[in-house]
């Protein structure tokens, strides 16, 4: 067949001397087919087409590689093309036209339209379509397949230029094997919106992940899941670190409580003045943030606010969260929380009978909950 092919004759050939009969084979892309007709438009024709003689039919040519360029020069008017004759029968034209196929490599759907039309026309099985195409029979297999898979309408999608084919590939594919309807809805989606290869790929995720109730409302208004997903998405980051700085705070007052019980009969009372100040800060800031999160709550039904006078708690209470309710002055005013007062001295809080500053137990940390030991 080498040789065959490097005695073919080149010639001129009017369009009614093709036949076109594997241009279905082919996929269209508009974006190439666009740069061939600009430059045939310039400089020519510089690559012939590849043909077989048609047995039966005298100056009848199948055309075997070059569909794109013979549209091209339709467009363009032209009367003539140059085509190069391959002398043998079209089978192996067929095989030898796809081992040259490097500078545009088929897709794997391309192949599989091949392998499943020398199937049908020449009644080829597994093994001699293997042999011809110097390739396993799994390989084989794996390709007639996808053919066998994807609904016509999908194909004729792809073949169009609507779907890419590694698009059809990676998503449809595993979609048809799972729902065939829901497969040509998704195509027809990705045909209309021109999706990316990851916009389609964040649908057909979104498909696996959803209930069969969410995946009619993808179906509904695709763009608009897709543009609502990126709008959470974005958001997801934010709440992440938010969520992750008020863990922080809390491991950190953890970690401080710890060291206090290690350091608190070392600190004389400037030092416990200064951890009184910061303590107290820190209790402004989580109070505004608190304050801040409850404005931000939706409005629902208010709980009662046992804290309020004249309101009842129920029977059922904990007795844990009621250890401190003594410390509560009349009133129903609740103390503050940390027991701190904003200014006082040392020798004020001794005046009030507290612990001297060298009493570890001089700043109570958790309201109903004691102190360290001496």
């Amino acid at each position: 067949m080498l040789k065959a092919c490097c005695e073919a004759a080149i010639v001129d050939l009017e369009f009614h001397q093709l036949e076109l009969r594997f241009a279905h084979l082919r996929v269209r892309r508009p974006e190439r087919e666009r740069k061939l007709l600009a430059s045939l438009a310039a400089a020519g024709q510089q690559v012939p087409i590849v043909v077989v003689a048609v047995a039966g039919k005298p100056q009848t040519y199948l055309v075997i590689d070059g569909y794109k360029r013979v549209s091209a020069l339709q467009k363009l008017g032209r009367d003539i093309v140059m085509a190069t004759v391959w002398e043998m029968n079209e089978v192996d034209a067929l095989v030898m036209g796809q081992s040259f196929r490097t500078a545009e490599s088929d897709s794997a759907l391309e192949q599989g339209w091949l392998m499943s039309e020398l199937q049908q026309r020449f009644g080829f099985g597994l093994e001699e379509l293997a042999r011809r195409f110097d390739r396993s029979v799994s390989w084989v297999s794996r390709r007639l397949a996808l053919v066998e898979l994807l609904p016509d309408s999908v194909q004729d999608r792809v073949r169009r230029g609507e779907i890419a084919p590694h698009v059809a590939m990676k998503f449809l594919v595993p979609l048809a094997r799972a729902n065939e309807d829901d497969c040509e809805r998704m195509a027809g989606a990705f045909a209309c919106h021109k999706f990316s290869s990851r916009e389609a790929g964040e649908l057909y995720a979104a498909w696996r992940a959803t209930s069969p109730g969410m995946r009619t409302r993808i179906f509904a208004d695709p763009a608009l899941f897709l543009k609502a997903r990126r709008q959470v998405s974005k958001s997801e980051p934010a709440c992440a670190e938010l969520l992750r700085d008020l863990e922080m705070v809390s491991a950190i007052a953890r970690r401080a409580g710890r060291r206090w019980q290690q350091s608190a009969a070392l600190m004389d009372g400037a030092d416990i003045d200064r951890a009184r100040r910061c303590i107290e800060h820190a209790l402004d800031e989580l109070t505004r943030l608190a304050r801040r999160v409850e404005q931000e709550k939706p409005h629902v039904e208010q709980e009662p606010a046992y804290d309020d006078p004249g309101v009842a708690r129920p029977r059922h209470e904990d007795q844990a969260d009621r250890a401190g309710a003594g410390g509560l002055p009349a009133g129903g005013t609740q103390s503050d929380p940390l027991q701190l007062r904003r200014g006082a001295s040392p020798a004020a809080l001794r005046a009030r009978g507290a612990a001297p500053p060298a009493d570890p137990g001089a700043l109570c940390v958790v309201q109903g909950q004691p102190g360290p030991g001496p």
